[in-house]
């Protein structure tokens, strides 16, 4: 095969799964099943997975005029987004079954969304990275609004597409002001035009649009006013899947942005980064606190898992990197395994909402309350889950780089969180169920939803007991951004071996 086909050979299979299930779920009865087309997307997710581990063993590929390089790095995401993809789609199989007549094309728009996604994570071009971004997003929000029924749900959607457009016009006039700044818009040609631009001003103002936004993608504060409305409206299923793959690979294409495009300023954006670190993790915290909503708390939650996300970006470049493609990895496990277990307890109504509502959970639903218990337990950061070590990492990368101010701020806030996280758990077992909790004993747990939630919690369990080989993948993504490729006019795609 070509290297233009090696590339995005994942990216080729996903998309060729989702026309399959546009194609067929039209030809299918109004009334049966849409299961048959979730397996296939299922399929389609298990074969990008075993094409991304297939790439890793074949080194550094570029590809169509080296805007596409995939090497450690783009691998690592790849291999993420299509775990994440994995488990949405098995927790998601019942979840809209006998209640949306076309949940076919649900199935579908997880298999373009995570195609954005990984084209992204692959991209040294940023106007690549904005079609990728582009492909992910309009799947995302139209996900958003899968409820018709549901007036929150169009909310949702409308309040996230319109919020979401705006950040995307700052990404392109970013993207506009580097080329004006540098005369590029590739990731190693701008890292080159730094050294001789005349005007740094504008390429630092460029880096700030851009930041903007990823900012919003990833939902870092004061760019994070969308988050807990949406989450709040949309399904279950689609925000665990909205919380953590998007943000992976946003954290990805920031990653190559700052350290290899911006590079040469890190001394600048840095100090940016140090504030929006600081303020997503105290204001996603502050928030959390006030929220009886189950859905709102993890969406506060979520911008304070950005901050510490972002708390890696002021380390040292092989620490920075590491920490946060670990970090990531185990927040999309903890945090997907919690909305996989609100998906069965609350069902495609979402009638169970609030921490009173789940008093008395861990009598009622033993195994699924077990399961969340697992989840807030490393949300909180407890020690032998992926959440500790994750926190660990990131947080002595930024003591290495002297920013003890932002771990400790970071560690304070860590602490704040546990009051929330413990509330909800104090209600799964200590409380007495009340005549005002609503009922949870009728949804069954499915066989491919056991699956999914067994692999998020194993997954969150292995970072925490054996994150060696899981860091060593970390490490090796770390690496591979030190060395993106020159652009060449015209020049042939090569694939080189390790």
């Amino acid at each position: 095969m070509t290297p233009n086909i090696v590339a995005l050979l994942p990216e080729y299979i996903l998309t060729i799964v989702g026309v399959l299930i546009m194609l067929a779920e039209p030809l299918l009865p109004s009334g049966a099943s849409r299961k048959p087309l979730g397996w296939l997307a299922i399929l389609g997710t298990l074969g990008a997975g075993y094409a991304s581990w297939y790439q890793l063993h074949l080194g550094n590929i570029t590809a169509f005029s080296n805007s596409i390089q995939v090497d450690s790095f783009s691998v690592f995401f790849h291999l993420l987004v299509a775990a994440i993809a994995l488990v949405t789609l098995l927790i998601s199989l019942d979840y809209f079954e006998g209640n949306a007549s076309h949940s076919g094309e649900y199935f579908a728009l997880i298999a373009f969304s995570a195609v954005g996604m990984m084209l992204m994570t692959c991209a040294t071009e940023l106007l690549v990275v904005f079609v990728g971004l582009e492909i992910s997003s309009i799947s995302t929000y139209i996900m958003c609004g899968f409820r018709k029924g549901s007036a929150a749900g169009s909310e949702s959607s409308i309040k996230y597409f319109l919020l979401g457009s705006f950040a995307t016009a700052f990404f392109l006039y970013g993207i506009a002001l580097a080329f004006g700044a540098t005369g590029s818009t590739s990731i190693a040609a701008i890292a080159q035009g730094l050294a001789t631009t005349t005007t740094p001003r504008m390429a630092f103002l460029a880096l700030a649009m851009i930041l903007i936004g990823l900012g919003f993608k990833v939902s870092a504060a004061p760019f994070h006013v969308w988050t807990p409305d949406v989450y709040q409206g949309a399904p279950s299923p689609v925000v665990g899947f909205m919380s953590t793959a998007p943000k992976a690979a946003a954290f990805a294409v920031l990653l190559r942005i700052t350290f290899s495009a911006f590079g040469p300023m890190q001394h600048r954006w840095a100090v940016l980064l140090w504030v929006l670190a600081a303020l997503s993790m105290t204001v996603g915290n502050l928030g959390a606190l006030l929220q009886r909503d189950v859905k709102r708390m993890l969406a506060y939650s979520s911008i304070a898992h950005a901050g510490y996300i972002l708390v890696a970006f002021t380390a040292l470049q092989a620490d920075g990197i590491a920490a946060a493609c670990f970090y990531t990895a185990s927040y999309a496990a903890m945090q997907i395994g919690a909305f996989a277990v609100i998906t069965q307890v609350t069902g495609y109504n979402e009638q169970i909402r609030t921490t009173d509502d789940y008093t008395g959970l861990g009598l009622r639903r033993p195994i699924l309350a077990a399961f969340l218990a697992l989840f807030l337990i490393s949300l909180i950061g407890i020690p032998f889950t992926g959440g500790f070590f994750g926190k660990f990492y990131v947080f002595s990368a930024a003591i290495h780089a002297n920013h003890v101010w932002l771990a400790v701020i970071g560690l304070l806030n860590s602490g704040v969180a546990c009051f929330y996280y413990l509330r909800l758990l104090v209600a799964l077992y200590s409380r007495p169920v009340t005549e005002t909790a609503q009922p949870t004993e009728g949804r069954s747990l499915s066989v491919p939803a056991g699956v999914g939630l067994t692999l998020a919690a194993a997954a969150t369990l292995m970072l925490g007991i054996l994150p060696g080989h899981f860091l060593n993948l970390a490490q090796r993504a770390s690496a591979s951004t030190q060395s993106v490729p020159t652009p060449v006019a015209a020049a042939p795609v090569t694939t080189s071996q390790q």
